[in-house]
């Protein structure tokens, strides 16, 4: 077993405590604590996100680039929503304690919270889990391109998208006045064109 790890070294690190590495903080029933190579040196392949949630809340639509995703329900209850790729449709899937659902390298995905208390754990296959979030996808890609690309108003874009907040992670924002509606709720199934044959 060969290892770029030094065990030997008196930097070497085998305990972190995870409440001390917040990532997101919307409020006290609203957080993801983080667990990476940064926080503790000896990991490898693996690395966690240890996140809190009241009902309604969502981890905002995003992907991890370059790890899968399994998501262990410790607490509460919650329904973790799946794009899958392949058939373009959002699969849910309601997970209580002891329960996981697995997310694929690459696919788009939320967990919304159904429960008080809910504390999920989300377990990654890479020392670092980068992601790309729905809200920077939003406010990042410039407006012309966005209404250029989907023959849209550009201005009508802007108003759109004017209250997202980059890296929103935990949502809705705390003063949002609207009627909440659980997303998981929405059953999506997109029949997209599909020539024969169909290749990307």
């Amino acid at each position: 077993m060969s290892s770029s790890v030094d065990y030997t070294s008196p930097s070497a690190q085998f305990t972190f405590d995870v409440n001390q590495s917040p990532l997101f903080i919307k409020d006290k029933q609203n957080y993801i604590n983080i667990l990476g190579i940064q926080q503790l040196n000896t990991l490898q392949n693996s690395s966690l996100l240890d996140i809190f949630m009241s009902p309604g809340n969502v981890v905002e639509p995003h992907y991890h680039q370059n790890a899968a995703e399994l998501v262990y329900c410790i607490s509460g209850a919650a329904v973790v929503s799946i794009l899958n790729p392949f058939t373009k449709e959002i699969l849910n899937f309601s997970i209580t304690p002891g329960q996981v659902a697995n997310v694929p390298q690459g696919w788009w995905h939320y967990e919304t919270a159904t429960k008080e208390n809910t504390h999920l754990l989300a377990i990654f296959d890479a020392d670092t889990p980068e992601v790309i979030l729905g809200s920077d996808i939003l406010k990042f890609t410039p407006a012309n391109v966005m209404a250029h690309t989907y023959c849209m108003d550009e201005k009508q874009w802007k108003e759109t998208t004017s209250p997202v907040k980059p890296s929103t992670y935990i949502g809705p924002y705390a003063d949002c006045d609207r009627p909440q509606m659980m997303p998981y709720q929405q059953q999506v199934h997109y029949q997209p064109y599909r020539p024969y044959p169909y290749f990307y």
